[in-house]
Formats: C-alpha cells, sequence, structure tokens
C-alpha cells in the first residue's frame, strides 16, 4: 500500500462534546480527498489532528510510516513547514511581503537564505498563472490570485501533503472553479497528496474520493477502495 497519511481510531473532546469518535482514514500518494460534513461535523478538527496542528485525545497519525502524533510540539512546528503545506479560505498572506516573499516565507523560517528562498520561490509563478506579479502586495492581488499564490506558498517546501480548508469560501463560483482547477493539478503534478475541508459538493467534485463526516465519525469514504 502506499498511504502517505493514515489516522487511525482518531479521537478529541471539548469539553463534554465529541468532536472525533474514533475516526479511521487513509490517504494515498498524489490522491486528492476530500472531507465533507456540516458545520460542527468534525471536518476541521480531524483536518487539524492529521496536520499536528492539535493533538488527538486518543488514536494514532502517521506519515509516511512515522508516527507524528506522538511528537513534541517543537518537531510537529518543523513537519508543518517541510512536509505539509497549507491553504487557508482567506489565504492569510502577510500584507507587508510581496507575494514572492510570501512564497518564499516557508523556505526562510526553515533556514534557506533569503536570496535562494525568493529565487526557488519565483519558479512557480508562471505555472499557477502569475508571471509578472512576484513583487505585488497582497492588496494589490486579485482574491483568485491571491489564493494562487497561497498554493505556491504551500508547494515551494515540496510537501507530501497539501491541506485546503475551504480553499474557496471567499471567492466567486468562477474564480473558485479555476482555483481548485490549479490546487488539484498542482499538487498532483508534485506527486502531493491533497485534503480538502468543504461543505461544497462542486469543490468536493474535484477530488478524487469525498470522505462525509457527521457528529465526529465517517459515514463513508474513509480508506481507499
Amino acid at each position: 500500500m502506499n498511504d502517505v497519511l493514515v489516522g487511525r481510531a482518531l479521537a478529541k473532546r471539548f469539553g463534554q462534546t465529541v468532536a472525533l469518535g474514533g475516526v479511521d482514514i487513509a490517504v494515498r500518494a498524489a490522491e486528492a480527498v476530500a472531507i465533507m460534513g456540516p458545520s460542527g461535523s468534525g471536518k476541521s478538527t480531524l483536518l487539524h489532528c492529521l496536520a499536528g496542528i492539535m493533538k488527538p485525545d486518543a488514536g494514532e497519525v502517521h506519515l509516511l510510516g512515522q508516527r507524528i502524533d506522538d511528537l513534541g510540539e517543537r518537531k510537529r512546528s518543523a513537519l508543518r513547514r517541510t512536509r505539509f503545506g497549507f491553504v487557508f479560505q482567506f489565504g492569510q498572506l502577510l500584507p507587508e511581503l510581496p507575494a514572492e516573499e510570501n512564497v518564499a516565507l516557508p523556505l526562510m523560517l526553515g533556514g534557506v537564505a533569503r536570496q535562494d528562498a525568493v529565487r526557488t520561490a519565483r519558479q512557480w509563478f508562471g505555472p499557477l498563472g502569475l508571471g509578472g506579479m512576484e513583487g505585488r502586495r497582497p492588496g494589490e492581488l486579485s482574491g483568485g490570485q491571491a489564493q494562487r499564490v497561497a498554493i505556491a506558498r504551500a508547494l515551494v517546501t515540496r510537501p507530501a501533503v497539501v491541506f485546503a480548508d475551504e480553499p474557496t469560501g471567499a471567492l466567486d463560483q468562477a474564480t473558485g472553479h479555476e482555483t481548485m482547477r490549479l490546487l488539484v493539478e498542482a499538487t498532483k503534478h508534485n506527486d502531493a497528496s491533497l485534503i480538502v475541508v468543504t461543505h461544497d459538493p462542486n469543490v468536493a467534485a474535484w477530488c478524487d474520493r469525498t470522505v462525509e463526516v457527521r457528529d465526529g465519525r465517517l459515514l463513508a469514504g474513509g480508506v481507499p477502495a
């Protein structure tokens, strides 16, 4: 099996609320998986546990065969910078930095010299339709352009897995359609797995498989066929 990311019996509570009630999920190399469910279903909690942002109360998370949920915060933080990429609903670009430095930021945080990091970052602008926008700040970009910069930032470290939390939630339908096309194509081209949290079936349709979450449990799709 070529499972890249595996969650086993993941459980998480917030007070008396069961956010995850023993979830099993596996994601293969270069596979795009949508996690769908209504607000409060546990889908974002599942993403946070898989991405090492949050520790589950019980269960295990394995990346490329290595258990990661029991790592200390410093090691999980390093993992998030190097092996994972993230695309958020509102991009979360730093407004004071030009686009090329926003893309280069994960590399610089990992110790790469600014000049080398920016040189690597610039290589992503052409393939994502951003040529000539390297020096623009986020306020000078459209919503779709900003999300493409966020996609470049997520991929610049050549991660094993990219997590996208409602990546088209702040975009109009046409722009969201194009953003999902680029996100899926770019991750597959770079052999990265993609996990998308969404409530939108049109977004989920871009993925290879859909996982349905209700009340902290999976209804379908947790393990690939």
